[in-house]
């Protein structure tokens, strides 16, 4: 595994943020509010573009942006080489002069959201999520609906409101109609809910009318992060039929402030689960390289790790649901974010929401401090984190997407 030069204690030989991992964020600090590129390592966060201006690099310019997108729409020759540029910078002692002045320490770094959003797309891509709410929405049919294993399911969320981990959330107010009232009422949602999901960052853009094949995954996306889709499943339930969420997911959805790239996750990739329903040929990635990852995440409510969702159980693939996503020819933009659908698997314990954990509340979970939740409270705070394998037995980080939830406006 490569060796980094810098002092004693900044990386630790587990360290998640390791030499092999280099995310990407935008930070500030309170001695200089301009926000700027940062990579973590270890426990600090280098200052891309100061070392990239002291060193004379050609990428200067990009790394020197206030956010991500210019470096994500540069396109992949140009990620992959920058990455080997910073990786030089922390591995050849010859850096040391222009390195050590523009390292931060991680506890004293602000971080921002790291690209802006164009759009947002939420996908469906666990079966056991699937067919978890089927059990418990539709209790005598068929869990999944008949397109589940045909394509991948998702809807257009709000790409406004997509906040950096750390972001309180406000609850929403908005309609809610139980089956046996007989109007709908206005109000805060009782039925607050997270989502632990993966996202996917594009950042070279695509051609109207021209749809992005399977191949071309690691041609558009430059990385991933953690997603928290917040849901308010009252309000969705009472709007939903015909079309779809809207209000019920639109007020907030956080995302971890750093990207991993995918030159990172080569360790990462594993196959997807087997499919038992035949799939049409743009979707079919049955003669592909495995293009599932093999992520370990956690959920953890007020400080109580409650779930650890199986990411490589995910049915639908990153690159299956990208080419899902423009095969009516949908233009793709530096910056769309697009995440994979609550992770979840068969058993309690690994549910990546609490409509699933306690049965849309029939079954409360029970906390240390003796209290029990069907859904959120106010004041609660959730943090999901991930890692994945790494060279020699090390893990990749993704760090933490934090949210504490605030009280209703009005």
């Amino acid at each position: 595994m490569t060796s980094t030069w810098l002092p004693a204690g900044t990386v630790a030989a587990d360290s998640p943020f390791g030499i092999h991992n280099l995310p990407y964020g935008v930070f500030t600090t309170t001695e200089d509010p301009s926000p700027r590129i940062g990579v973590a390592v270890g426990n600090a966060v280098l200052d891309a573009g100061a070392v990239a201006q002291a060193t004379g690099s050609d990428h200067a310019a990009l790394l020197s942006a206030a956010t991500l997108n210019p470096l994500m729409a540069a396109g992949r020759p140009v990620w992959t080489t920058v990455r080997a540029e910073i990786t030089a910078w922390l591995t050849d002692p010859g850096y040391r002069h222009d390195v050590l002045p523009n390292l931060t320490p991680l506890q004293d770094a602000r971080l921002h959201l790291p690209f802006e959003v164009a759009d947002y797309v939420d996908f469906y891509a666990s079966e056991d999520h699937a067919t978890n709410l089927g059990r418990i929405f539709r209790p005598d049919s068929e869990p999944l609906t008949p397109n589940w294993k045909h394509l991948p399911i998702g809807y257009h969320g709000r790409s406004g409101t997509v906040v950096v981990s750390g972001t309180d959330v406000v609850r929403p107010s908005g309609q809610r109609k139980a089956p046996a009232d007989a109007a709908p009422t206005f109000g805060p949602s009782q039925r607050l809910d997270i989502e632990a999901e993966v996202g996917f960052v594009v950042g070279t853009p695509s051609k109207l009318g021209e749809p992005v094949a399977l191949a071309d995954f690691r041609t558009h996306v430059f990385g991933v992060c953690l997603v928290n889709d917040w849901s308010a499943r009252d309000i969705q339930a009472w709007e939903y039929v015909p079309l779809g969420p809207f209000l019920g997911k639109s007020f907030a959805t956080s995302v971890s402030p750093w990207i991993v790239p995918l030159d990172a996750l080569e360790h990462a990739w594993t196959a997807p689960p087997a499919r038992d329903v035949p799939l049409l040929p743009y979707l079919d990635d049955t003669a592909a390289a495995p293009a599932g990852l093999d992520l370990d995440m956690a959920v953890a409510l007020n400080g109580h790790e409650v779930s650890r969702p199986p990411f490589k159980g995910m049915y639908w693939t990153a690159a299956q649901q990208l080419a899902h996503m423009t095969v009516n020819g949908a233009a793709l933009r530096t910056g769309d974010l697009y995440a994979s659908g609550t992770v979840s698997g068969p058993d309690r314990d690994r549910r990546g929401a609490f409509i699933e954990i306690t049965w849309n509340g029939q079954d409360p979970l029970k906390l240390p401090d003796g209290t029990t939740r069907g859904f959120l409270e106010d004041g609660d705070e959730v943090v999901i984190t991930a890692t994945a394998p790494g060279p020699d037995g090390t893990r990749v980080g993704f760090g933490a997407v934090t949210g504490r939830i605030r009280p209703a406006v009005g």
